[in-house]
């Protein structure tokens, strides 16, 4: 399956740090990788100049043989251990300094919660569950909280700084302060079944007022259908199954099962990313979603093509 321009790599690089967490961590690879380099250089130089100073010549003596060098055992052991402690101590104070013990009575900013294979997005002061496109803002101090729905998931958006195991039945949780403005995009990090692969992160990061801007649009409540064709889906989407698995703000549909559609083609992607949402997209989707991503939970329906139809225009106005 094509991307169709929708992973960015400069995007997902943990060269394109955008929050301290980040920065921190990456100067602690860069150092490790610096020291590994030199290391390597050095035994490469040693390698070449004990081949060519002690190689048998034709017709010459036997190259001394040495036995024994304790400064020289002293310094190969010694250089390693110290290096090894240098960098044990660095990565502690990183990670007191990545993740800060959380307060008590510290509410999380948005509450993710890995699903097979999506990911829910809660915003608990505002009261909105949106899936697959997370907003955040940019220059705040965000606590992220962490959960699974089924099996071990992994977040990760390199960007944004560590990642962070999602257990049924634990909490983990982050801290994340965005630094600029910007698309940031991530993965499932932990074998979660089939669709792994596909198992896509997308952060939007806006300036504040963006941000209050998108959560009032987010509670808002989506308009009611304007036209015969999107009054029949919606009153499909009501009546089949598709209520007993979706939520639609507002509405019936209160399933918790599958990913809160309120607002939905107001997202730029679907299907965690892998797809742009178009009607031509939504309707193939609808008619046979195995065949579009193979192994995720939503069941194919058996609709006929006028159906198909009004589900689709009914899910591409809820804007």
């Amino acid at each position: 399956m094509v991307l169709a321009g929708l992973w960015d790599i400069k995007q997902s690089s943990i060269f394109n740090v955008a929050s301290p967490q980040a920065d921190k961590i990456g100067a602690v690879g860069n150092g490790f990788l610096v020291a590994a380099t030199g290391m390597f250089l050095l035994v490469a130089v040693l390698t070449v100049y004990i081949c060519r100073r002690y190689r048998a010549r034709a017709g010459g003596p036997e190259p001394a043989q040495t036995s024994g060098n304790r400064k020289l055992e002293i310094m190969m052991v010694g250089v390693p251990l110290l290096m090894v402690t240098f960098f044990f101590f660095w990565s502690l104070k990183t990670m007191s300094a990545v993740l800060p013990p959380r307060p008590a009575n510290r509410t999380p900013d948005v509450i993710i919660t890995g699903h097979q294979y999506w990911w829910q997005a809660d915003y608990p002061a505002n009261r909105i569950s949106t899936a697959n496109e997370i907003h955040l803002p940019v220059g705040r101090k965000l606590l992220v909280a962490l959960r699974a729905a089924d099996v071990i998931h992994d977040w990760w958006v390199p960007a944004l700084g560590a990642k962070m195991d999602m257990i049924p039945g634990t909490e983990n949780y982050l801290w994340i302060t965005i630094t600029r403005p910007g698309t940031y995009l991530g993965g499932c990090s932990e074998f979660c079944g089939q669709e792994h692969a596909w198992m896509r992160i997308r952060v939007i990061a806006q300036e504040p007022k963006d941000y209050e801007q998108w959560l009032v649009s987010q509670a808002a409540i989506d308009k009611l259908p304007a036209d015969s064709l999107t009054t029949k889906g919606a009153g499909l989407f009501m009546h089949a199954s598709c209520s007993s698995c979706h939520s639609i703000r507002g509405t019936a549909a209160v399933g918790t099962d599958g990913p809160d559609l309120s607002h939905f083609a107001g997202r730029r992607t679907m299907l965690t990313g892998i797809q742009k949402v178009s009607k031509q997209n939504i309707y193939l989707w609808l008619l046979d979603p195995q065949k579009v991503k193979p192994g995720a939970h939503m069941p194919k329906f058996i609709f006929g093509r006028d159906s198909l139809l009004a589900l689709t225009a009914y899910l591409s106005s809820l804007k």
